[in-house]
């Protein structure tokens, strides 16, 4: 067997939902398919946000790996979870509008981190990595949060914003991972999949 043709028999799940994590795959030319996995995403008292995003991809990626019919046949799965950070405090998806506008509000004009952990597992092996991204938002009025209240865009998004969308116009700078803002690190997750025999240029060379 050759080094080339190798990544090509690797069987990738992705333990996630998320479209915007689907898109970052194919981007670098992952061939997968999708098994969200359903996990209890409850923060543990006095966990740390960063112990909280590890363990939330790890759990995505065992609790993937469990619940396949043929764990033989799928060689890796792959579990993602991303958090927005301020002041230690992880800000979910909104409840509603005024939820989204005082998570506006309280990120407007600051800095605050974004982060995104990534784990795969073959069933034996299990490695793990963690993006961490300071992401800076410009002073907002009131009138322009309800308005990006109305683009629908905050609705369903951690931190009531989409960098990927209308959100970039709030975001003045960026230090770290733009895809691990988006939902997933490609950095770390080409890396972990190199580990496990991946190579991200097997289909072009």
């Amino acid at each position: 067997m050759t080094s080339a043709s190798r990544p090509q028999e690797l069987r990738v799940v992705l333990a996630s939902a998320s479209p915007r994590r689907r898109e970052l795959l194919a981007q670098i030319g992952v061939e997968f398919t999708v098994s969200p996995a359903d996990i209890d995403e409850t923060v543990r008292p006095g966990e740390s946000p960063d112990d909280y995003v590890l363990r939330m991809a790890i759990t995505k990626a065992q609790q993937g790996y469990a619940s396949l019919a043929d764990p033989v046949a799928a060689a890796l799965i792959l579990g993602a979870d991303t958090a927005v950070v301020l002041d230690k405090q992880i800000l979910g998806k909104p409840r509603d509008e005024a939820d989204a506008e005082y998570m506006l509000a309280s990120l407007a004009g600051r800095t605050h981190r974004v982060m995104s952990a990534v784990a795969i597992t073959d069933g034996k092996r299990l490695e793990s990595r963690l993006s961490i991204t300071a992401v800076t938002f410009r002073d907002m009025g009131a009138d322009e949060i309800r308005a990006y209240w109305r683009s629908g865009e905050p609705c369903d998004k951690a931190g009531a914003y989409a960098i990927q969308g209308y959100g970039a116009l709030l975001v003045r700078e960026l230090q770290g991972s733009y895809s691990g803002v988006v939902g997933l690190p490609l950095f770390e997750t080409a890396e972990l999949l190199e580990i496990f025999g991946w190579s991200p240029w097997a289909t072009i060379l």
